[in-house]
């Protein structure tokens, strides 16, 4: 994780059991300018979300433990409204059987993972330019 560059760059934290696709994931985002922090399971990211403040999530789809809640729903009441994305091989199937939009997900990227479109949709999201900054900073 790179630290100490939160005011110039937006943190990503990846959520996923498979350290080889977070180590992948993780290079490809610090090449691209985002900070990035990492958890092995559901439980594990919720507590570092709320101390990282990531601007964005990616994550392995993941039930919680506790009556079918979500992790994003969990981090919602917990206060955090950041993007949150569900990275996996089941996807297709979740997207025709699950409202998505209900469940505080905002999109989904199938394994095995495009790390273009998933900076080009992270930067695009964030309103990031080529620095890694806001595109409108300068604007507000």
């Amino acid at each position: 994780m790179n630290i100490g560059f939160r005011a110039r760059r937006k943190t990503i934290l990846l959520i996923d059991e498979d350290a080889h696709a977070r180590a992948a994931l993780r290079n490809a985002l610090e090449g691209a300018g985002f900070t990035v922090g990492e958890a092995a399971n559901d439980r594990e990211g919720e507590r570092t979300a709320l101390r990282v403040r990531p601007h964005a999530i990616l994550a392995e789809l993941m039930m919680a433990h506790d009556a079918g809640r979500t992790l994003s729903e969990r981090l919602k009441a917990a206060g955090s409204a950041v993007p949150f994305y569900i990275v996996s091989t089941a996807a297709d199937a979740l997207i025709g059987s699950v409202g998505l939009q209900e469940l505080g997900i905002s999109g989904v990227f199938l394994k095995p993972i495009d790390t273009g479109i998933v900076i080009q949709t992270l930067k695009t999201r964030l309103r990031m330019g080529e620095q890694g900054e806001r595109k409108d900073a300068a604007h507000a």
